[in-house]
């Protein structure tokens, strides 16, 4: 019985700092913060190029507006852009050595200009570091939507289904940067399918927004 009490008074010593540092450290808990920059009204102006296709590249000035719905959800209401087209070495060499005209059917699916609208998802937002010195914060997005071309294939008009990705990089809750990354599947008539891929960079102006 001696042996049995000794052996309990031993214990409650630590049994007594067990639950002190249960106290104290309860378990591990995480926060996720809210994002510091929301968007609200967005008007872009942008710069890009059509590096797709062998006979030409497009250089692309475009303009955008989106309204978003919440942090994660926008619509892309409207977009349109211009492109000035350069021929390549290619198209000059088969011009000037092979005799093709510049009519010829094969440099007809240049684009002019196209308009579109897409809806916008944004899963994914964060910060991170430069140096220790800056923190930068920035989202990515997908986007899909539709778009129509003018070609100059006939002097026509021709629809496509738009899937892309972006990447947003914040200055401040009024400006941002953005970097769309998109493919455009286009039916150019005669049961012909062309994709057409833009690469833009561009700044956003965003109006009504809170910090």
């Amino acid at each position: 019985m001696r042996y049995a009490l000794l052996l309990l008074l031993s214990l409650v010593p630590g049994l007594a700092l067990a639950q002190a540092e249960a106290l104290e450290n309860p378990g591990t808990t995480s926060a996720v913060q809210d994002r510091l920059y929301q968007m609200n009204h967005e008007l872009t102006l942008g710069l890009g190029v059509l590096p797709a296709d062998a006979f030409y590249k497009g250089y692309i000035a475009g303009v955008s507006y989106s309204y978003h719905f919440s942090d994660h959800f926008a619509w892309q209401v409207g977009r349109g852009a211009y492109s000035y087209n350069v021929k390549t070495s290619l198209r000059q060499q088969l011009e000037r050595d092979f005799g093709v005209a510049p009519t010829s059917t094969a440099f007809e699916d240049e684009v002019q200009w196209m308009v579109g609208s897409d809806l916008m998802w944004s899963p994914f937002y964060g910060k991170t570091s430069i140096l220790n010195s800056k923190v930068i914060h920035f989202e990515a997005f997908l986007l899909g939507g539709a778009t129509v071309f003018k070609l100059n294939r006939d002097g026509g008009f021709r629809p496509g289904a738009n899937v892309g990705l972006g990447l947003r990089v914040f200055r401040n809750t009024h400006v941002s940067f953005r970097l769309d990354v998109t493919n455009n599947v286009v039916w150019a008539g005669a049961s012909r399918i062309i994709n057409i891929p833009t690469v833009q960079l561009a700044t956003a102006f965003n109006f009504g927004a809170t910090e």
